[in-house]
C-alpha cells in the first residue's frame, strides 16, 4: 500500500525528518506516536505532499509518488485530516461535504466506498446540522466533520493528524467508535496520536517518533511490552 523509505524532509533549510523508514499495508491501521515536536505532523504533510522532501521515496501500491503534487495524491487514494481541519467555515455542513463529493467522484476503483449516505449513518448529528454554518459547530463537530469530508473522496488510505487533541472525551469516544467501524471495513488508516492508550487500541503496529526520527516499531501484539520499556519515557522527553 504505502511505504516511506529514507526520508528527509523539512521547512526552509531546516531538515525536520531525518531518514524516516515506514509501511502501511492494505487493510491495516498504523499509528505514529511521539511527543510534540517529533515530526509526527510534518511526515504527515510529506506523505500527502504539503511538505517539501529532499531525499527518499514515497510510493503507494508501487507508483513512486514523492514528486506528485498533494492534489494528484488525492487522486490516487490519499486523504488526509489535519489537526487544523482545513474545513470551510463560512460554507454550510452540506456545501463542505459536497465538495469532496465532486473530487471522490472520479475514484471508481476505491477499495472501500463512503456515499453522503454512509457518512450521515457514521456521524448521525450532521442529519439535523447539514444546513449549519460550520463556523458555528463545536470543536468536536468540526472534527467528525472534517473525517467525512476524507471519506467522501473514496480513499484507500486515510490519515487522521492528532484526532482527539483538545476534544472532550465523549467527543473522542465518538471518533474512536469511528476509527474503529473504518478498521472492520478495512480501511488502510496512519493514526498520529500523543495519546498512547488511543494508538494502542486503535492500531495493528506503532511507529515511535522522536526528533525526526523512527526511534521504535511496536508490532502486533507487544504494546504492552513498549509501554513497559524505557523507550516510551525517553520518545516523550525527547530523547532517542
Amino acid at each position: 500500500m504505502l511505504v516511506v523509505e529514507d526520508l528527509w524532509a523539512g521547512y526552509g533549510e531546516m531538515d525536520v525528518l531525518s531518514g524516516v523508514n515506514i509501511e502501511v499495508g492494505e487493510k491495516e491501521s498504523v499509528a505514529i506516536v511521539g511527543a510534540n515536536g517529533a515530526g509526527k505532523s510534518t511526515l504527515v504533510g510529506a506523505i500527502c505532499g504539503l511538505v517539501h522532501t529532499r531525499r527518499g521515496r514515497i510510493t503507494k501500491d508501487g507508483l513512486d509518488i514523492h514528486r506528485l503534487p498533494a492534489f494528484r495524491r488525492a487522486e490516487i487514494g490519499i486523504a488526509v485530516v489535519l489537526e487544523n481541519r482545513h474545513l470551510f467555515g463560512e460554507l454550510s455542513v452540506r456545501r463542505n461535504l459536497e465538495l469532496a463529493l465532486v473530487k471522490g467522484r472520479d475514484r471508481k476503483s476505491a477499495r472501500v466506498e463512503f456515499d453522503m449516505q454512509d457518512v450521515l449513518e457514521l456521524f448521525p448529528f450532521m442529519k439535523e446540522r447539514l444546513d449549519s454554518v460550520v463556523e458555528l459547530l463545536s470543536g468536536g463537530e468540526q472534527q467528525m466533520l472534517a473525517i467525512g469530508r476524507a471519506l467522501l473522496l473514496k480513499p484507500d488510505l486515510l490519515i487522521l493528524d492528532e484526532p482527539s487533541t483538545g476534544l472532550a472525551p465523549k467527543i473522542v469516544r465518538n471518533i474512536v467508535s469511528v476509527v474503529a467501524d473504518l478498521r472492520k471495513r478495512g480501511m488502510s488508516l496512519i493514526l498520529v496520536e500523543q495519546n498512547v492508550a488511543i494508538a494502542a487500541e486503535n492500531s495493528d503496529r506503532a511507529y515511535v517518533m522522536s526528533l525526526g526520527r523512527i526511534v521504535e516499531q511496536v508490532e502486533h501484539g507487544q504494546w504492552h511490552k513498549f509501554t513497559g520499556s524505557g523507550t516510551l519515557v525517553k520518545a516523550y522527553l525527547g530523547g532517542r
